[in-house]
Order: structure tokens, then C-alpha cells, then sequence
């Protein structure tokens, strides 16, 4: 037998040596991945057309956690032939910068909704919502037609900016400021939004629940699905992330 061979034979059988010598592998692994990490100002390569979600989109969000709509739908298309025939171009890290959590999942009991903002009305959405099965017969999920009877407790918006503000999302004092305004402004075409548009580029306005006279969950969680995957464009911004991966940028 070999000395190189009777030296692994002792590593082998030393539980000491053997716990050591995969630490010292672990740990030198875990330096390369890590320590470049320290050296960049983000992991996340930037694309135009990202902003930080409306108040009301974010009441959407919210309320699409509490019902726990990630248990059954991803919003991450992978980059496969067959996902992005289906569901639209593949997703890009930084369309989920602004997440906190992100909402990628990893199993689907329904379609993933990455890029599922304006491929149907809102009456549409708010008919699945409340009897999924009148516009998909197969589907298994549960009615939420409770969201249209719900009012939207708006309780403090600029509270939850400003938590989200904490956590690296840019929102601005003058977000906070007019969080109350944005929220009732946004559900309602004829209120006067002010500079909502100039700050949060290309958010929807509208009555998004067919019912004009209140300001429901049923709005706010409609809101959130309109506006997934059209903040982007998503050709031109892989070009940019291909670039900069073939520059070293």
C-alpha cells in the first residue's frame, strides 16, 4: 500500500482528523463564495424601469402573503424554453429587489404570476378571485370573494415605507408623507393624484375592483397583480445583465 494511501487510511479512521480536515475544506469553500462578496457594492445588477411598489400595490402585497398565495403560485420564471413559451421571459434578480420577502417559491399548484400584470382585465380578476371555477374549471383554488366585502384598513402606510426604507427600498420623505393620499388616490380615477405617476412610473389609476364607493382589499390585491412583470423591459434589460456579465462589470 501506498504512503499517500496508509496517510487516508488514518484520516479515515481518526474521527478527530476527519471532522478537522472537513472543516478546513468547508472553511475555505465558504471564503471563496463569501469574500468577493465584500469587494462589490451589489450583487444585483440594476435595470431601468424598477421602483419601489405604491402603497396600495404593497397593501396587495401584504394582503397576498396574509392568503397565503405563494404557497400555490411562484413569481420566478426560469430561464427554460418551455417555462418562458408559458409564462413570459425569464425572470431577472433585480425585478425582486424591492421584495422583502421575495416570492419566488418552489413548488406551483397554479401558474406562476411573474408576468401575469395586464394579460387579463381586472373584471376578470375579480370574478377568479371570487369563483375561480367560473373562469377555470379545473383549478383547485379557493374563492376569495371576501376581499370585495373587505374595506382596506389602511392604518399607517408610511409606518410600513419607512420599515421597508430601513431595509435598503428607496423610498422617499415625500413618499412617506403622502403614503394616506397615494393609497385612497390610486383606487380612484377621479381624485386628484397629484405627482403619484412622477414618483412611482407607471402605476395604475383606476377603480380596480368595480366598485368605485369603497376602497376594498379586492383593490389593493388587484392592483398588486397588474402591475407584476410590467415595470421592465425585460429584453432589453437581459442584454444589459449579459453585457456586464461578458465585461466583468
Amino acid at each position: 500500500m501506498t504512503g499517500l494511501a496508509q496517510r487516508h487510511k488514518k484520516l479515515e479512521r481518526n474521527v478527530t482528523l476527519l471532522a478537522l480536515g472537513a472543516f478546513v475544506t468547508v472553511a475555505i469553500g465558504g471564503i471563496v463564495e463569501i469574500a468577493p462578496l465584500f469587494w462589490i457594492d451589489n450583487t444585483i445588477e440594476k435595470v431601468d424601469g424598477m421602483r419601489p411598489y405604491t402603497p396600495l400595490e404593497q397593501a396587495g402585497r401584504d394582503i397576498y402573503i396574509r392568503e397565503g398565495c405563494y404557497a400555490c403560485h411562484s413569481q420566478m420564471i426560469r430561464p427554460f424554453r418551455d417555462e418562458a413559451e408559458r409564462y413570459g421571459h425569464y425572470s431577472l434578480a433585480a425585478e425582486s429587489m424591492f421584495d422583502h420577502p421575495f416570492q419566488w417559491g418552489s413548488k406551483r399548484t397554479g401558474p406562476d404570476l411573474a408576468r401575469v400584470g395586464g394579460r387579463y382585465s381586472d373584471e376578470w380578476h375579480v370574478q377568479h378571485l371570487k369563483d375561480p371555477r367560473s373562469v377555470v374549471p379545473e383549478t383547485v383554488m379557493p374563492k376569495y370573494g371576501f376581499l370585495a366585502e373587505n374595506d382596506l384598513d389602511i392604518g399607517d402606510p408610511a409606518a410600513r415605507l419607512l420599515a421597508l426604507r430601513r431595509v435598503g427600498v428607496p423610498y422617499t420623505d415625500k413618499d412617506l408623507e403622502m403614503a394616506i393620499a397615494d393609497i385612497t388616490a390610486q383606487a380612484d380615477p377621479e381624485a386628484d393624484a397629484g405627482d403619484l405617476e412622477k414618483r412611482y412610473p407607471k402605476a395604475q389609476i383606476r377603480d380596480f375592483d368595480g366598485n368605485p364607493q369603497r376602497l376594498t382589499e379586492m383593490d389593493a390585491l388587484v392592483a398588486y397583480l397588474q402591475m407584476l412583470g410590467t415595470l421592465v423591459d425585460v429584453n432589453a434589460a437581459a442584454a444589459q445583465e449579459e453585457l456586464a456579465q461578458e465585461t466583468g462589470r
